[in-house]
């Protein structure tokens, strides 16, 4: 069945998450070329010669976004030999959280954002990718605060227990959330407060830092 003296091809894919219109949403792209023509695909490429895997994820996701600021952190390794249909395709997975206020990608009939509770039929096993990636990331929640990268720069404690109920897809006791958070180490307090129309603005907090408790994860800063 197979032709054992053929070498296999690397490549790596990255399941990127924003939050918009209160959901997760994941950037997907439409396949111009067979196999899975016009079915939607997570953004990947094949890795260069020159690059190792966390060069090419990189390299990969700043083509596709165009964006600073990144959490990425390196997923798994998915090898099953009947993944891709024509070729012995290895891919190595990463996800990728990017704040709102950050992005530059421009919706168009070959790439959009969709929610991850809603995903039209996808490529290859990119379903399945996406799933672990959320399950990584709800992990994450309880080691360090990657949801700060779904979160605007300065944002208030409601706004940071949404990110966590959306990731989570559950709801969340606000006196416990705002009681673990507020020790949480990097969190700072500001003096400003967000502009909303109620009697009583919310206090906003940033991260200065974030201690991130794994090795496979990067905060890609503007310039790297």
């Amino acid at each position: 069945m197979f032709n054992e003296i053929k070498t296999h091809e690397i490549t790596v894919d990255i399941v990127i998450l924003t939050i918009r219109n209160n959901a997760l949403q994941v950037l997907l792209v439409k396949r111009n070329n067979e196999p899975f023509k016009d079915k939607w695909a997570i953004p990947g490429g094949y890795v260069r010669m020159s690059e190792n895997l966390d060069e090419a994820a990189i390299r990969v996701l700043k083509e596709k976004t165009n964006v600073d600021n990144i959490y990425l952190e390196q997923l798994y390794t998915f090898g099953d030999p009947l993944r891709h249909p024509v070729s012995r395709v290895i891919t190595c997975a990463y996800f990728a959280l990017i704040r709102d206020e950050d992005i530059e990608v421009a919706s168009t009939p070959d790439i959009g954002w969709h929610k991850v509770s809603d995903l039209p039929p996808l490529a290859f096993d990119h379903a399945e990718i996406i799933q672990y990636s959320l399950k990584r990331t709800r992990e994450r929640l309880e080691m360090c605060p990657v949801a700060y990268q779904l979160l605007n720069e300065k944002f208030t404690l409601t706004e940071m227990q949404k990110a966590y109920e959306i990731i989570m897809e559950k709801k969340l006791d606000k006196r416990n959330f705002r009681k673990k958070v507020i020790t949480t180490e990097g969190l700072r307090e500001l003096n400003e407060f967000s502009k909303s129309t109620s009697k009583r603005p919310a206090r906003l907090y940033t991260f200065d830092s974030i201690k991130l408790n794994s090795k496979r994860a990067h905060f890609i800063k503007k310039g790297e």
